[in-house]
C-alpha cells in the first residue's frame, strides 16, 4: 500500500495547499478515521518544524513529540480532535480541535492543561469479575464503575503516575455542550435539546442549539461530542474554537 496519496485527494478538514507538490503523507491506521492528519503534515504544513521528511523522522527519533502523553515515532500516525500534543523541548503544548468550517485547528495550550484530555465513550465492556472497561473514542481503554455511559465524554489524566484517571465527567443529556465533528454542521457548539431515540441500528437523532445564533438543528449521536455542563468547560472548546 502506497505511504502518499495526491494532495487533491487528501481530506478537507486538513486545509493545506493543494499545488504545492504532487504528493503528501498518507494517514496510517489507527486511534482515528482517515481524516486524521499525519504528524508529518502537522509539523511541516502547519507549524514549520521541519522542511522535509528526513527532518520529520529526526524529529521523531528523539522522542520530541509527544501525543497524549506518548512518544510518537510514526510520522503517519494521524492525530484528530481533542488530541493534546506536547513538544516539551521547546516548551510548546498544543489541542486538536475544529473550526466552525469543520477543519483541524491547533489550539495552543499551557504545559497543565496538557496534562490532561478529553475523550468520547465510544461503548463499554463488562469483563470478568463484573468490571467495567471503557472503550474511549480514540483508542484507548480504562476500568471504571458503572456510572459512565456510551457517548459521555471524560477528561482523563496524561501524567505518568496517575495515567488513565477520570478527572471529570460529562454526560450526553438534554441541556449540556456538545461539539458537533462530523457532517454538514462539524465545528459547531451547541446545547442539547432534545435526544430522539431510533429503532433498530439506525444512530439516534439529536437537537441541538447553536451558541452563537440560538438557532436549531440536528445531527446523529456519532457526530456528537461532549465538552460541557451548562458551559464549555474549557474556553478554548467554545464558539471560536
Amino acid at each position: 500500500m502506497s505511504d502518499h496519496l495526491k494532495r487533491l485527494n487528501a481530506p478537507d478538514s486538513w486545509h493545506i495547499a493543494r499545488k504545492t507538490t504532487k504528493f503528501i503523507t498518507k494517514t496510517a491506521p489507527g486511534p482515528h478515521n482517515a481524516n486524521a492528519m499525519p504528524i508529518a503534515v502537522w509539523l511541516r504544513e502547519y507549524m514549520g518544524l521541519a522542511h522535509n521528511m528526513k527532518e520529520v523522522k529526526q524529529i521523531l527519533k528523539q522522542k520530541d513529540v509527544i501525543i497524549n502523553g506518548r512518544p510518537c515515532r510514526d510520522p503517519k500516525m494521524g492525530i484528530g480532535i481533542f488530541d493534546i500534543i506536547a513538544l516539551p523541548r521547546i516548551g510548546k503544548y498544543y489541542r486538536m480541535l475544529r473550526d466552525p468550517k469543520g477543519r483541524h485547528k491547533t489550539v495552543e495550550i499551557d504545559a497543565e492543561t496538557a496534562q490532561s484530555r478529553l475523550c468520547k465513550i465510544e461503548n463499554k465492556t463488562i469483563l470478568s469479575g463484573g468490571r467495567v472497561q471503557l472503550n474511549l473514542r480514540y483508542g484507548a481503554n480504562i476500568i471504571a464503575d458503572n456510572s459512565y455511559k456510551p457517548n459521555d465524554s471524560v477528561v482523563i489524566s496524561l501524567k505518568p503516575e496517575d495515567r488513565f484517571k477520570i478527572l471529570d465527567h460529562y454526560p450526553f443529556a438534554t441541556g449540556n455542550m456538545a461539539m458537533i465533528i462530523g457532517g454538514r454542521h462539524s465545528g459547531k457548539v451547541a446545547r442539547i435539546v432534545e435526544i430522539v431515540k431510533a429503532s433498530g441500528s439506525v444512530p439516534n437523532k439529536v437537537v441541538l442549539e447553536e451558541v452563537t445564533t440560538k438557532t436549531q438543528f440536528d445531527t446523529v449521536t456519532p457526530y456528537v461530542y461532549m465538552i460541557g455542563k451548562a458551559t464549555a468547560a474549557q474556553a478554548d472548546w467554545g464558539v471560536e474554537a
